[in-house]
């Protein structure tokens, strides 16, 4: 390990960087969350409408690329997808989503019910889902989608290595700038999923106590955060089609079931006309929602703690998801690419946040009130799950699938993380996976540090305040990467088509 940290300086570099951060947040903690918090403001004041309206832009030009010549592009061309189109949903799913779902699943339609973000004429209920799709629809797709062709087009077109630096290498020769560049995915990678582990970490603590009547501390997430690094280090280092794809069908499958077990139990003709009248109006509203114009403009305050919230997640986690879209993407064209990535595991979250949000609502008017039963983000699902027959089943299966969705997560960025960084290889040396495996957990165990360094923090607040950090100068960097992407697609469409 020593030896590949020597010669590597992309790997050392980055390494580094993490390593200190994660020391200044063991040893420095209240210090660091200070600072975090400040410079959090500072980013949210002064370009927080970037990112609205960045989201806005990468939705409108994937639509257009998708349905314009550049679309029939093909990443590999003569090949036939090297992955099912099952196979393929799965592992996108199950690395650019994971654990969140699960997370939001109850929580947050329920809150949006209760504390509507802008007056509406719309049914409470439709409102708080067409606001649930917004922050996990076609934007969230839209960051990832926008990676996965960039870097899928240098890497099956242009033939270059797996790193986001390759494609800019002809309009940027500085090699410095372009590790520069990669230094910055990385840790924006890195940021962005510690980010997760911790959120999905503090969930499966929060249903564990929740479940067993326990108040176990924080020992407890450090120790799921041991074991969950320790079960995708596994899988990842088995491989794609041997760990990760077959780890990834599993939760898809799980999911599926216990979505249809929710969708059976609760009134399916409610679900089904929430989810058609929601998705009209987002599809009605998209536009004036992304730019939180006049009356869809909720607030700086409701906008920081959700919106800009969302998109800096989604942004952060844009990286390492794109580039393993790309990955898997090897035979489709950009308009499969394009449109399947938006469109497919948009319509999958919206109608699972319908049946959750849905069957929450009918909960709360048969109690006659909301008392609050769903307001904590981590216990919310398996308060909700108590009120259905094997009761118990279904939180175990809760719980194993939280599990599943950070490991397919981890091993996916572990897995990109590891092409980085050794030479951009498509199959990276296991050396590599054990090492980010190592310095992905060390971070994670940081962040969860961190966000119980004051009775007032947790995890939440703590990862809120530092990817909105995080994600600012790489949102500046994809503006970049687009122009640059568009400008070499179409002269080299345009050399083809002059042949």
């Amino acid at each position: 390990m020593r030896k590949q940290l020597r010669e590597n300086t992309l790997l050392s570099v980055s390494a580094g960087i993490i390593l200190l951060l994660s020391l200044c947040v063991f040893f420095a903690t209240d210090t660091s969350y200070l600072a975090i918090e400040a410079t959090s403001l500072w980013v949210r004041n002064h370009f927080g409408y970037f990112y609205l309206y960045l989201g806005l832009g990468c939705v409108l030009l994937l639509l257009v690329l998708a349905f314009s010549p550049l679309g029939s592009i093909r990443l590999g061309s003569g090949l036939r997808p090297e992955h099912s189109l099952w196979s393929w949903t799965a592992m996108l799913y199950s690395a650019g989503m994971g654990a969140g779902i699960l997370l939001r699943a109850v929580q947050e339609p329920v809150f949006m019910q209760q504390h509507p973000p802008y007056p509406s004429p719309l049914e409470p209920e439709v409102l708080a889902l067409e606001f649930t799709f917004y922050q996990w629809g076609f934007t969230a797709w839209a960051f990832y989608g926008l990676f996965a062709m960039v870097i899928g087009y240098a890497l099956f077109v242009g033939k270059r290595k797996v790193r986001v630096s390759a494609a800019i290498e002809n309009s940027i020769p500085n090699k410095l700038a372009r590790n520069g560049i990669d230094i910055m995915t990385i840790i924006t990678t890195v940021f962005g999923l510690i980010a997760a582990i911790g959120l999905g970490t503090a969930q499966i603590h929060g249903g564990i106590n929740h479940l067993s009547g326990s108040t176990q501390g924080l020992w407890l997430s450090l120790l799921l955060a041991c074991c969950i690094s320790g079960v995708a280090f596994y899988s990842v280092w088995k491989g794609v089609n041997r760990g990760i794809k077959v780890l990834s069908r599993y939760n898809i499958l799980l999911t599926l079931f216990l979505l249809a077990y929710i969708f059976i139990w609760g009134d399916m003709g409610l679900i089904f006309r929430n989810f058609a009248s929601a998705l009209f109006q987002y599809l009605v509203d998209f536009i004036p929602l992304s730019l939180a114009h006049g009356a869809y403009d909720p607030g700086i305050d409701f906008l920081t703690d959700w919106t800009f919230y969302y998109w800096a997640f989604w942004l952060a986690w844009a990286p390492f998801t794109g580039i393993f879209i790309a990955r898997i993407s090897k035979g489709r064209t950009l308009r499969q690419l394009l449109l399947g990535v938006l469109i497919i595991p948009s319509l999958g979250t919206f109608f699972w946040f319908s049946v959750f949000g849905s069957t929450a609502f009918d909960l709360i008017e048969a109690w006659g009130g909301y008392q609050g039963e769903f307001d904590n983000v981590f216990t919310s699902l398996f308060l909700f799950l108590e009120q259905f027959p094997l009761a118990g089943l279904l939180s175990g299966l809760s719980l194993l699938l939280l599990i599943g969705f950070l490991v397919t997560s981890v091993d996916s960025a572990v897995y990109v993380l590891s092409m980085f960084t050794d030479g951009g290889k498509k199959n990276p040396g296991k050396r590599h996976r054990l090492m980010w495996s190592v310095f992905i957990l060390l971070a994670t165990l940081a962040l969860l540090v961190l966000g119980n360094a004051k009775p007032e923090m947790d995890v939440l607040v703590a990862a809120q305040k530092l990817l909105i950090v995080t994600s600012l100068p790489f949102s500046f960097f994809m503006v970049v990467m687009t122009l640059i992407f568009l400008k070499d697609s179409i002269r080299r469409l345009l050399r083809e088509k002059g042949k």
